[in-house]
């Protein structure tokens, strides 16, 4: 796994007003096999089209041009909270998609108890969404991100869901332990809060910086 600087990184020094968690809908909820599941059901992405979002997932590491400056993108997606993202793994071709592996540190809500520090393999990514797998400390598969993506007039649908933990009966027996120890509520909860933010910024930066590049 790469080495990559771990620290919290000062505020990125730009304008922007994240979306509050009650623009979207959101839940938690314990599923049959055990796993937990934190869900939300975002506000549409006006102006935000799925083949962006696509683009965008295969696009995560470089610099943009915003408000005046140039920083990095993946820090301009989320001001407060994001440190690093990178491609751990590319496809044999040096494109990304299925089977491709991210690396992604970030605070959830800048607390350093919320630290995400994984690699994730990339299990789909089309324009009808996004699954990859977190992994800690590169082999244990603790969680699984899924994103779905709809097209609507002027804009996007967009959710997704966190699920904790894995599939088998000794998660059900170990899950009050695994979230007393490593993802309670709380911790879930910052996970939708700083989510629910970050789908937001997409509006103020993705529409130009895709259109750009694109060019």
């Amino acid at each position: 796994m790469k080495k990559v600087n771990l620290a919290l990184l000062p505020k990125l020094n730009i304008s922007w007003l994240p979306k509050k968690v009650s623009s979207a809908r959101s839940g938690r909820e314990v599923l049959n096999d055990g796993r937990v599941k934190y869900w939300i059901q975002h506000d549409p992405l006006k102006g935000v089209t799925t083949e962006m979002l696509v683009w965008w997932f295969k696009h995560l590491e470089g610099d943009i041009h915003f408000q005046g400056n140039t920083f990095n993108r993946y820090h301009v997606w989320h001001p407060e909270d994001h440190v690093h993202v990178s491609y751990e793994k590319r496809l044999p071709d040096g494109t990304v998609g299925k089977g491709a592996i991210l690396r992604i540190v970030e605070y959830l809500g800048r607390q350093k108890k919320y630290i995400v520090n994984v690699i994730s393999p990339i299990e789909k990514l089309d324009d009808s969404g996004f699954i990859h797998n977190p992994r800690l400390y590169g082999f244990l598969p603790i969680a699984r991100m899924e994103y779905s993506f709809k097209n609507i007039q002027n804009g996007t649908l967009y959710e997704n869901c966190l699920i904790v933990g894995w599939k088998g009966f000794s998660f059900k027996l170990l899950r009050p332990l695994f979230e007393f120890l490593f993802f309670d509520r709380k911790h879930g909860l910052a996970w939708i809060k700083h989510n629910i933010e970050e789908v937001g910024q997409f509006e103020n930066f993705l529409p130009e910086l895709y259109l750009k590049e694109k060019e």
